[in-house]
């Protein structure tokens, strides 16, 4: 690390701290040329997470996407105002923990749909229709019937 004041590239840590529940550590450091003081945060870099769409394009990984999608099947629905954050840092926790570098986008939606099914029935049917790109009215309307039969009408749950 450059000392901010000389540029010289020796320093030492005079005390650390965790930060974040401890993804991030706060260092505090002193030149040895300078004695200058200055704080640098390290934070450990996940590995890159590319998503390779129908096309064969690769494209990273956007969490901000996901969150958007979600966020505009959600919307005037009863849901909590940070379920689209929750929902897609759970699927990007998924998707890193199955240690792949690479996603296929099918693998993306699908986790999408399932968090959206959980969520509310009214978003995930939105999101479905653009997301399978239903062709007519009889494939909404299957895929409504599906839903249906797996809700119970008794406490509103499935």
């Amino acid at each position: 690390m450059r000392c901010p004041q000389c540029g010289e590239r020796e320093s030492r840590v005079v005390d650390s701290r965790d930060l974040d529940d401890a993804a991030t550590i706060r260092r505090r450091r002193e030149c040895a040329a300078c004695a200058f003081r200055f704080t640098t945060y390290e934070r450990v870099e996940a590995a890159r997470l590319v998503v390779v769409k129908r096309n064969g394009t690769r494209q990273e990984f956007d969490r901000e996407k996901l969150v958007s999608g979600f966020r505009k099947a959600l919307t005037r629905r009863p849901v909590s105002a940070t379920a689209p954050e929750q929902a897609a840092d759970a699927i990007e926790a998924e998707l890193r923990a199955e240690g792949m570098t690479e996603v296929p986008s099918s693998r993306v939606g699908q986790l999408a749909m399932a968090r959206l099914r959980e969520l509310d029935q009214i978003a995930y049917i939105r999101f479905a229709s653009v997301y399978q790109s239903f062709d007519d009215l009889e494939d909404l309307k299957r895929e409504v019937d599906t839903l249906y039969a797996q809700w119970s009408p008794k406490d509103g749950t499935r």
